[in-house]
Order: structure tokens, then sequence, then C-alpha cells
């Protein structure tokens, strides 16, 4: 396949997911280095919103920052209203039966025009995401290979739902199926995966024709805004969809409560997730239908580590699947529940690695962990850590340097009891709760105390324990024997149970049916 060129759709190939560089090619690390420099070049520069196929500039701005040194600008914004919000949802929804017409050959062409931009564009948004996200560059890779596999992913499965669908035929009749879109949609998107989670969302999207407006996380704005330049490049019309970047309390509930938005594709914390389908189950005046709600909420996820586990691989996994991004991740290991028998064995193995973690810029490739994404999350997170002190044994870590970016070691706290606080609730940081457990079952009990229900992961060697977690571990993505992070595109629809969210499984085959509503025709024949 061209890297600037999406292919014949006829002759369009299996999907595969996108390979991710390898930086220890003098290549990669010499064009990764380069991309920097570039996008180095470019910070402080002013973004407008787009509404109505054209950039709309606001007199009250706010300013993008880099998480690993907060005194540089990455780029200054136009914020967004309420009244703007407004006119967004009105321009896409008077543009919704255009689009709405597009065959579904064309739509799916630009969404892999898109695939086809990004990758070639791969290390540019690298370094957006490393400046104005605080990814690794391994993590930053991750992400911008994910939203090319959701353009690909999600081209194919339009193109599945807009062929024929084999229904029973009543004697005497031809009876059909087709997917109709749904209509104005609000896409609101999280910091933490600013160009997968907010490309797969929009793509989404876009592709079932339905029209779109985006309220990106106001941590990430200008990783959207190049996003925005890769629709209109792919060949979106102007008008297909609008970007509105500034505060969630203006644009945000706007965008939710307008009677002519159709649907909310959310990605974020359980509270506002809550607030949004709390707003959309209510009926404004003039509203025909009822709102649909896709929401990604949180997770507080747990690896049981057994005692016929591979001990060095499940320090490994629980190790990346905790720090990893800080731990800013809806998927991360914020609990560790490990049988008794090889508890202390586990804790002083993870402490050794834990406590060589490099902690510093993003940028600097020779770093694991980079800044908090903030100073409010750097707050939450340490107060957390004071109440683990209290409620656990604490093993390692938790000191914060701040002096130029938002930086925290990663922490450990052990013998943490199950109503623990930094047991039961979500963190979003690079802090660790380690629980012993009696015996298997204890440990599945253990997992389950939770009132999330995202991913978990099981290390052990044992194919009945195995099959009694496939039955009794209750997440919306399980592994076995990995890091329970990383969901691949095709391979792991993403999305989990209770207050994790609405199970949505994104790149997975049923993700496009929750963008459109499906009509049944009969014909009688004569």
């Amino acid at each position: 396949m061209s890297s600037q060129t999406a292919p014949d759709l006829g002759s369009l190939p299996e999907f595969r997911n996108e390979p991710y560089a390898n930086f220890s090619d003098p290549a990669n690390h010499q064009a990764m280095q380069a991309a920097l420099e570039a996008v180095r070049r470019q910070f402080g520069r002013r973004y407008d919103l787009w509404i109505g196929g054209k950039p709309v500039k606001t007199e009250r701005t706010f300013n993008s920052i880099n998480p690993s040194r907060f005194s540089e600008v990455i780029g200054i914004h136009s914020a967004a209203d309420a009244e703007l919000a407004a006119q967004a949802v009105e321009s896409a929804y008077e543009f919704f039966p255009e689009w709405s017409r597009t065959p579904a050959a064309e739509r799916c062409r630009m969404l892999l025009n898109a695939a086809a931009i990004i990758r070639r564009r791969k290390m540019e948004f690298n370094a957006w995401l490393v400046f104005e996200a605080g990814k690794t560059w391994p993590e930053a890779e991750a992400d911008v290979s994910e939203a090319i596999d959701f353009c690909e992913y999600y081209a194919r499965q339009m193109l599945r739902l807009a062929e024929p669908h084999p229904m029973l035929h009543i004697p005497g009749e031809y009876d059909e199926l087709v997917y109709l879109p749904l209509g104005v949609g609000a896409v609101i998107a999280p910091w933490n995966f600013p160009l997968a989670i907010l490309a797969g969302m929009t793509t989404a999207t876009l592709v079932a024709g339905n029209t779109a407006v985006i309220k990106p996380s106001s941590d990430t704005p200008t990783i959207a805004a190049k996003f925005a330049e890769v629709l209109l490049e792919a060949g979106f019309p102007e008008r297909s969809f609008c970007l509105l970047t500034g505060g969630g309390a203006d644009a945000g509930e706007t965008i939710v409560v307008h009677p002519k938005t159709r649907f909310i594709c959310f990605t974020g914390s359980r509270d506002v997730g809550l607030r949004i389908n709390e707003l959309a189950a209510k009926p404004q005046p003039g509203q025909i239908w009822i709102k649909r709600v896709i929401a990604e909420m949180g997770g507080k996820d747990a690896i049981i580590v057994d005692s016929e586990a591979d001990l060095a691989a499940a320090v490994d996994g629980v190790l990346v699947s905790a720090y990893g991004y800080q731990g800013q991740k809806c998927s991360a290991c914020s609990r560790a529940i490990v049988d008794q028998t090889v508890y202390g064995e586990f804790l002083e193995r993870l402490r050794v690695k834990v406590e060589a973690i490099r902690v510093g810029p993003a940028e600097d490739p020779d770093n694991f962990m980079g800044p908090i994404i903030n100073q409010k999350a750097l707050k939450t997170i340490q107060n957390y850590i004071e109440i683990g002190r209290r409620e656990g044994r604490w093993l390692t870590g938790g000191e914060a340097d701040t002096s130029q970016g938002y930086f925290l070691r990663p922490a450990i706290i052990a013998d943490v009891d199950r109503k623990a606080r930094i047991f039961q609730e979500e963190i979003f940081g690079p802090v660790l709760a380690v629980t012993p457990a009696r015996n298997f079952e204890h440990a599945l009990e253990l997992a389950n105390d939770s009132e999330y229900g995202l991913t978990g992961a099981v290390y052990t060697r044992n194919p009945e324990k195995i099959a009694l977690a496939k039955e009794r571990f209750f997440v919306g993505n399980l592994y076995f024997n990995r890091k329970c992070t990383g969901a691949m595109v095709g391979a792991h629809p993403f999305g989990g149970f209770n207050m994790s969210g609405t199970d949505s499984k994104a790149g997975g085959p049923d993700y496009l049916l929750q963008f459109t509503q499906a009509k049944a025709i009969a014909v009688k024949l004569s």
C-alpha cells in the first residue's frame, strides 16, 4: 500500500495492524529526532475553531503547554462558548442530509486516505504527542499507530455494513435490512489518547454517515487541530465536522443537551460520563429522539499473580501495565492481587525494577516515564499517595519534581485491604496497590470487588485456573500471561462493564452498529 494514497476499494487487503517503528533502528531514531525539532519550531502558533466549514477566531484564548516543561507553550487556542457550540450543532445538523446520502464507498475511501496521511506524517504526530501529551517515544508511536488502525479497520467495517444482509425471505416478499446514519454526533475526547481515541470516535461517526461536533480535551487541543487538517486533506467535506476547543462546562455541556444532537460518543472519567448520561436522558424542547450515549469511562484494573505464574513475566507485565504512560490509562493496572505464597518475592522483585525506572522529559528516549499531564492531576495523585501511606505499607516512590515539569516517581503501596480507597477508587497515575490473596478463588473475588470492570489480566500456568478466570473474572477485556494494557484494534475490541462504560467495544466488528440505526424493509412481490 502506498504511504500517501488509499488503495482501490475493490482490491482492499485484509486488515492488519500498523507495525510499530523500532527506535533502536538508527534511521527511525534520526527521523524521530528530526520530527521533534520540526515540531518545536511550530510552538506558540495560534489555532482557531472550525464551524460551518470555516475557521472561527475568538477573543478569548487559552494555552496548551508542554507538561515536561511547563514554560513552553505548544499552541494558543480559541475558546468556544455556549453560543458557538450551539452554532456548531446547527451547522452539523444542516449538512447531515447531504453527508448521509454520500455513498458508503466514498466515505470509506476518504477514511483510507486519512490513514495514509497519518502514516506519512507519523513521526510528526509522534512528536506532537511527546510534547503536548507527555508521551514517551514508544507510547506516542503506539497512539499514532492505533489511530491509523481505527481508520483502516472502520473503513472495512463500513463496507461490510453497506453490503446486502441476508434475511429470511417470507414467501411472496423481498426482505432486507439496511443501516442508516443517526445524525449529529458529539465527540468528546480525552487527553490520554489524544489522537487514537479522538480519531477512532470521529472516524466511526463520519464513516457511518453522521456529522461530527468534536470537543477535544483542553490539555491536548493542538493534536486535535492537526487531526482536523488530516480530515480535510483526506477529502471529508468542510462542513462534515466542527472542532470546538475550550472548557467543557460551556461548549461540552451545550453540545450534549442540544436538541439536534443525536448521540454522544465520550471517553473520560466516570463522573463526567455519568453526568453526560444524565443530561442526555432528559429530552429538550423540539427533540424527537432518545439520545444515544456511547461511553468509555474509568477503570480500577487488576492483575492476578497466581502461585503457578511465571513470576519474572508477571513482574514485568505488572510494571509495564501500572507505569506505562505514567499510569494515565483507563486500562492501567492499579491493583496487583498476588497469591500469598509468592507475595513477598513478587514485591521485592517489583520494587527493585520500579526503583530503576527513569523519569524525566518525554522527549528524552532514555526515560521510561514522562510527566503527569497537569498540575491538578499531579496534586490529585499525590493526595492518593498520602491516603495510601495510611491505608497500606509504603514500599517505594511517590516523590515529585516540579522544578520544570510535572514529574512523579512511580509508587508501590503493599498490604492494601479491599476496603481501602486506593483499592477501590481510580487514581489515574503511577500508583500501584498490592494485595495478598489466600488462593486463586480469593484472588478472583478480590479482583471483582470493584464498581468498574474494564481490563484485567491473570498470570498462571494452570489451564484449569485460566478456564475459571474466563468464567468468573468480570471485565470487558481479559488477558492471560500478558499485560492488561495495549488493546489492539481488530484483536481486542475495547470497552468495559459496570461503571467502566457501555462496553462499546471500540476497534471491534460491532462498534459501528452504535453509530447507525437498522431499518427493516419488506417489499411484497406481485
